[in-house]
């Protein structure tokens, strides 16, 4: 290909690109791309990408960066969170019996059972039973549906107990019940694994350390996130012998079994019989890129701190304060979200009509569709919009974004009430 058509055909992909470019103020959603990359996770993938490299000895150094973040034993790079759930699934269920390994998804003949409370389960739990795993649903979310104060409790974990249970799968939230400890308690006392998602639980930067010290087997988060590493990108850690079989389950093992040498910190090749066939996570396998970004991103992210980063989120959401502050049909307010380390986030409700209190000039709902239809086209946190609640979150935007938000705000907010 000629320098001329090289250069022509990448103008076309930056013109794909900018034709479904976003403002991002929803938050690090996979939707809109995820997190921006700071130039220097970029710079690393850019490296990476021109080398050949060892990808289990990779893995095994990762281990150690991760390891001394979060405080696991081990930890491993996947393409995701939900890749993580997966992988971490396999490693519950299989151990390192390669012949287990092979028959995932069919989880009929081992344990392969992960009991959950019922305000637990969620759309990414799809990644558990991909493993071939069976959730064991146990509890009731009164507090969660309005009807009691009461959500599952440690015994009703303790009670579904049998013998086909592979683990404790937890979603950690700021408000999720029981806490984690007690969970972790039953566990201990029936030796079996507790899995947690905690993909969107940073910050603040001390949870990376949290769920491994109150005692969680094993671990996964967002890379993509709050963390700012690739999107397809996640970390999972805990305890060594399942992330080595988790390991195990995403690699390319295309190995004569006396030719491979995988890393003896994350593998004992002894303790199998021999090498594994593809896994079932073989599909979520890990580029050298993802890798090398995502320990970029986790370094950066432990480095600058909940300070630092809500420093440089609040000049952006202060700065939005000041420029919606006057709308008309409009009442903004920044509120620092406490359960994500004080990250500080802008409010915005809609209110009665000036010609009529009894009736909203413009709902929420018609606001955020304005500004996603609008362009450049804005995207903001509608999931309270039908309480007139719309949140901008500043961890995707730049200081160059704050005046375009203003001014389709502002359009938005004065045809609203002329109504």
């Amino acid at each position: 290909m000629s320098r001329e058509r090289y250069y022509a055909r990448m103008v076309d992909i930056l013109g794909i690109l900018e034709s479904a470019r976003v403002i991002n103020a929803a938050g690090t959603v996979t939707r809109y791309g995820a997190s921006p990359m700071d130039p220097r996770v970029v710079s690393a993938m850019a490296t990476a990408a021109g080398w050949s490299v060892d990808m289990a000895a990779l893995q095994a150094r990762a281990s150690e960066i991760i390891a001394a973040a979060t405080g696991a034993e081990a930890g491993i790079v996947t393409s995701g969170a939900m890749a993580g759930l997966l992988v971490g699934a396999a490693a519950c269920m299989t151990g390192l019996d390669p012949v287990k390994m092979a028959k995932l998804p069919d989880a009929s003949a081992m344990r392969n059972q992960f009991i959950v409370s019922r305000s637990h389960r969620n759309s990414y739990d799809h990644g558990v039973r991909a493993a071939g795993a069976e959730l064991v649903d146990v509890g009731l979310p009164d507090r969660i549906t309005g009807c009691g104060v009461r959500d599952t409790e440690a015994w009703e974990y303790e009670s579904a107990i049998g013998e086909r249970t592979a683990g404790i799968l937890y979603l950690a939230r700021a408000d999720s019940r029981p806490d984690l400890g007690e969970v972790v308690r039953v566990a201990q006392a029936a030796r079996i694994p507790v899995l947690v998602d905690a993909a969107a639980e940073l910050p603040p930067a001390g949870n990376l350390r949290r769920f491994i010290d109150q005692g969680a087997d094993l671990v996964a988060f967002s890379g993509g996130k709050s963390i700012g590493g690739p999107s397809a990108s996640g970390i999972l850690c805990g305890r060594r012998a399942l992330i080595g079989s988790a390991l195990l389950q995403q690699l390319d093992l295309d190995f004569v079994y006396e030719d491979w040498d995988p890393p003896a910190e994350l593998i004992d090749k002894q303790a199998l019989r021999g090498v594994p066939r593809h896994g079932i996570a073989r599909s979520c396998k890990v580029g050298k890129e993802q890798i090398a970004g995502l320990l970029t991103a986790l370094q950066l992210f432990c480095a600058q701190g909940d300070a630092g980063r809500n420093l440089r989120f609040a000049r952006i959401v202060d700065a939005l304060l000041a420029a919606a502050a006057d709308l008309p049909g409009l009442s903004v307010q920044r509120v620092d979200d406490a359960a994500h380390g004080g990250m500080p986030l802008l409010e915005l409700r809609t209110l009665p009509s000036r010609m009529s209190a009894s009736r909203i000039s413009l709902s929420a709902r018609e606001l955020a569709a304005r500004l996603r239809n609008g362009r450049p086209s804005i995207h903001v946190d509608g999931t309270r919009a039908d309480a007139g609640l719309l949140v901008l979150a500043p961890t995707c935007l730049t200081a160059d974004d704050v005046p375009l938000i203003a001014d389709a705000l502002r359009a938005a907010s004065a045809r609203g009430n002329e109504l």
